[in-house]
């Protein structure tokens, strides 16, 4: 196909048909499509005679050159993207990202619920056909195009570019709540600093007459009013819900709560201004750190009396319960909200890979620690229930009913606080959740930085601390709603309407969009070129259809069967119901939206609109050895 940069032909020996010459600069004639740049950190991309791109027999496109052998040409340099200082740092990041605070209590409640140990069979089958192929395609897609979620749309199909600004605004929902429960988190670890731990006692004065705090020494009897001095604390003291009628009155703003999230976004902002390479060293504390804690509480859980009644219970399998379609549909949700494709991050973060990194490796051994880290999180939390039970004289299932936040803020924390050393454990434990918490911010707003940066980089290339700073402004400023006495009404709801089935539909669409628009044979001589071997017929499967299929499973039974919400005492009128699906709607109408778009500014016939819609029209940057070809 080309002619070595070496060659000795001359200038102006070049004739219609052959390769020229000039400047280092191997120009082909307008018939041929590749062109070599000696200098590796140099593109020279070249404008075809009405600017069409050119199809090439090695199945990639180029750009056609109508660069005459007299030499004038204009030639574009382009910057050597960011890369991560270490292969460590990036495999941290992601391990960071996936393993999140729904690791620690949502698995281990959808575990038990749906038949303890037989719940592993479906979770494994959707984690091996649904979540861990969409994981690789998205780690692969990200570091061949290395671009972010919006600009490499341009280099897919150019009609999904809407899929991007859909991940956004959906990155920027749950940056509005997800950090106030590490907010409550904070608070809970500021009050741990104390020789008793105030959520131990009945006598503090956010406590009401139905405190029962039955680990005291004297004789008490729980009745069915009780309540535990935790779940005051909780309730009362850090969340004040009780000064709050609902999501119709949602009443002041907690300025404790308030100080607490600045203090995170101030932490998440001097960790992420300056792009990976900071990012990449601050989570060598963050996602380790939670590692040794849960060894810390495994060790301490599997000690206590009563610990093997919570393992027994978290394991015992209901085979009767495989029967059932809601657990397969709580299978793959829980495996795909857990791994974290459709957010942007993973495409962020595999952009700043170099090419010819093993991300096939990367994606197993991520999504491997990651599963694995859920399983071991519920010995953390079932020893624990276990051992509450045997306290309180009553069986695992009653112990266990507190679901979401509410079983590490109320359950878990009132056992740490029962025990030997009770401040450390505290201590370490909400330490824990905070770093838990913080990486998977630090990928999220880098999944929105990385994608606005690309497309935007005449604007903010140069401007990325002032970017990271407004961004951060504007999801403070987004949770204040979250910080009032009824923020926790608020954070139920992003949780269960805003994120869902928004990211469910932004995947789906994304891998129809790489395996049947832009085609998976091309999708998958883009990963021989990065990793010399093309992807087996497993993976081509998968993506083609199994993975769709899973995605759209999954998104029609929540919206067939959408959510009843209740949180404490509090049932979610039948209009917040409505509210919910008009915020996960908001985001995704983007990519309608720009469809439509895009083909009213297409020139030409509708047939011509469409194709050129769907046919990339930029070039990618593929490295080859010490030089660079321009491919589509």
């Amino acid at each position: 196909e080309t002619e070595p940069l070496t060659s000795k032909k001359d200038v102006s020996d070049c004739s219609k048909g052959e390769d020229c010459k000039e400047n280092g600069l191997l120009v082909r004639n307008p018939k041929s499509a590749l062109r070599l740049v000696e200098d590796g950190n140099k593109v020279h991309p070249s404008q075809g005679d009405k600017g069409e791109a050119a199809q090439i027999s090695n199945g990639y496109s180029g750009v056609q050159s109508s660069v005459p052998c007299n030499g004038e040409q204009q030639l574009m340099e382009l910057e050597d993207r960011e890369t991560w200082s270490k292969k460590i740092d990036f495999l941290l990041s992601v391990i960071g990202y996936a393993v999140d605070l729904g690791n620690v209590w949502r698995f281990p409640y959808i575990c038990y619920q749906n038949g303890g140990g037989a719940f592993l069979i479906p979770y494994t089958i959707m984690a091996i056909f649904g979540g861990i192929p969409l994981f690789y395609m998205e780690l692969a897609l990200g570091q061949y195009h290395r671009n972010g979620c919006i600009s490499i749309w341009r280099k897919i199909c150019p009609i999904f570019k809407g899929i991007g600004f859909a991940i956004c605004i959906i990155d920027l929902y749950v940056a509005s709540y997800y950090n106030t429960i590490m907010a409550w988190a904070f608070y809970y670890l500021i009050s741990s600093f104390t020789a008793e731990l105030p959520w131990t006692s009945c006598t503090n004065p956010w406590n009401t007459g139905n405190c029962t705090n039955y680990f005291s020494k004297d004789n008490v009897s729980w009745s069915l009013h009780s309540t535990s001095p935790a779940e005051e604390f909780y309730t009362r003291q850090v969340l004040q819900v009780h000064r709050s009628n609902g999501l119709d009155d949602l009443g002041g703003i907690s300025w404790q709560l308030t100080l607490c999230l600045l203090l995170i976004f101030t932490i998440v902002y001097f960790s992420i201004w300056k792009g990976v390479k900071t990012s990449g060293k601050v989570v060598w504390v963050t996602a380790t750190f939670p590692y040794i804690i849960l060894f810390i509480l495994l060790v301490r859980g599997a000690t206590l009396p009563g610990a093997w009644r919570g393992v027994l219970y978290y394991l015992k399998p209901d085979w009767q319960k495989l029967l059932a379609t809601e657990v397969w549909v709580d299978a793959a949700a829980q495996i795909f909200f857990s791994l974290g494709p459709g957010f942007g991050v993973l495409l962020a973060y595999a952009s700043y890979n170099k090419f010819h990194n093993n991300c096939y490796q990367d994606a197993l051994v991520t999504s491997t620690v990651n599963c694995l880290t859920s399983f071991v999180s519920g010995f953390v939390i079932f020893t624990v229930l276990g051992y509450m039970a045997e306290m309180r004289s009553e069986d695992v299932s009653e112990v266990a009913k507190d679901t979401g936040p509410s079983l590490l803020f109320i359950t878990y924390a009132e056992a740490i606080a029962n025990m030997p050393a009770s401040t450390f454990f505290a201590i370490i434990f909400f330490l824990m959740l905070l770093t838990l918490g913080l990486d998977s911010t630090f990928a999220g707003l880098e999944g929105v930085i990385t994608g606005v940066l690309d497309e935007f980089p005449h604007v903010w290339g140069k401007r990325r601390e002032l970017f990271v700073l407004g961004l951060t402004i504007v999801c403070f400023l987004g949770s204040l709603a979250t910080l009032t006495f009824g923020g926790a009404y608020v954070v139920k709801l992003f949780e269960e309407y805003a994120t869902g089935p928004a990211v469910l539909t932004v995947v789906f669409l994304e891998a129809v969009a790489v395996s049947w628009f832009y085609g998976i044979t091309q999708f998958c001589n883009d990963v021989k070129e990065m990793l010399g071997s093309a992807p087996g017929w497993y993976w081509r499967v998968c993506w083609v259809a199994i993975s769709p299929l899973f995605l759209l499973f999954v998104t029609c039974s929540f919206l067939s069967s959408p959510p009843e919400l209740r949180l404490f005492d509090y049932d979610y009128p039948y209009w917040t119901t409505v509210v919910g699906y008009c915020i996960g709607t908001s985001s995704i109408i983007f990519i309608p939206i720009y469809m439509v778009y895009r083909l009213v500014i297409t020139p030409g016939t509708l047939k011509e609109r469409i194709l050129k819609s769907i046919t990339p029209e930029t070039a990618t940057e593929i490295p080859f050895g010490d030089i660079r070809m321009n491919a589509v």
